[in-house]
């Protein structure tokens, strides 16, 4: 692994999936402040995740993250960019870090912006998704890295909310340099607009101050690892 990253010896800094009880309080939390509107219906309905099997645990999963779908009116699944755009205006708002935010990115325009085509759709209200950290990808870049994931998929929205929402204090061990920086790959990108999407959003911490960036989908950035999902 890269060596910028320093590593625990007794403990695995990836690791850093929350029991599910912790991730529906921080939902909650961030919906009262933020006023999303989320029911208490929709809560009540959050049951456990589904848990991990040896083949999970084998191919790198180390536990499930819960989102939540956004959509506009009339929509059968959820708006992927409006998920992650309500988050990252939570993590403006609300959020203790500071933050910084590339100009090339516009949530609010779809040809600046979007989920990627081949990605899978991502469904309306809470969800949970398997999550594997990024960190054994460092030396991958985005596009590679899709062709090799087969059924599964790369963090789009889930992975704002993770950071923003549910697991704030993986930014902080990002700012300790204990894990990588992120490569959400299921979103894209297209820095100049006119549809050439050619980069992909990443996320990073560093000196206090989260930040929201972009990379070619084509070139490895060895501070960033590919985080992948599976969907059940």
């Amino acid at each position: 692994m890269f060596s910028f990253f320093k590593k625990d010896a007794q403990d695995n800094p990836a690791d850093f999936i929350l029991p599910p009880s912790d991730q529906i309080k921080a939902w909650r939390t961030a919906n009262r402040k933020m006023k999303w509107g989320l029911t208490e219906a929709e809560f009540a309905a959050v049951g456990p995740p589904p848990p991990l099997t040896s083949k999970d645990r084998a191919d790198g999963f180390t536990g499930s993250i819960l989102s939540y779908g956004f959509s506009q009116s009339g929509q059968d699944n959820a708006d992927a960019v409006l998920s992650g755009r309500l988050a990252w205006a939570y993590a403006r708002k609300r959020h203790k870090r500071r933050t910084w935010q590339c100009q090339y990115i516009d949530f609010g325009k779809a040809d600046h912006f979007r989920l990627r085509p081949k990605a899978q759709l991502r469904p309306r209200g809470f969800y949970y998704a398997k999550f594997r950290p990024g960190d054994g990808f460092l030396s991958s870049s985005v596009s590679r890295h899709l062709k090799s994931i087969a059924d599964d998929t790369g963090c789009g929205p889930e992975g704002l909310q993770m950071l923003i929402i549910t697991h704030p204090h993986a930014a902080e061990l990002m700012d300790q340099r204990k894990i990588a920086f992120m490569a959400f790959a299921d979103y894209d990108v297209a820095p100049y607009g006119f549809n050439d999407f050619f980069d992909a959003l990443q996320m990073f911490c560093s000196n206090g101050v989260l930040g929201l960036g972009i990379g070619n989908v084509a070139q490895n950035y060895p501070l960033f690892g590919i985080p992948t999902l599976r969907f059940y």
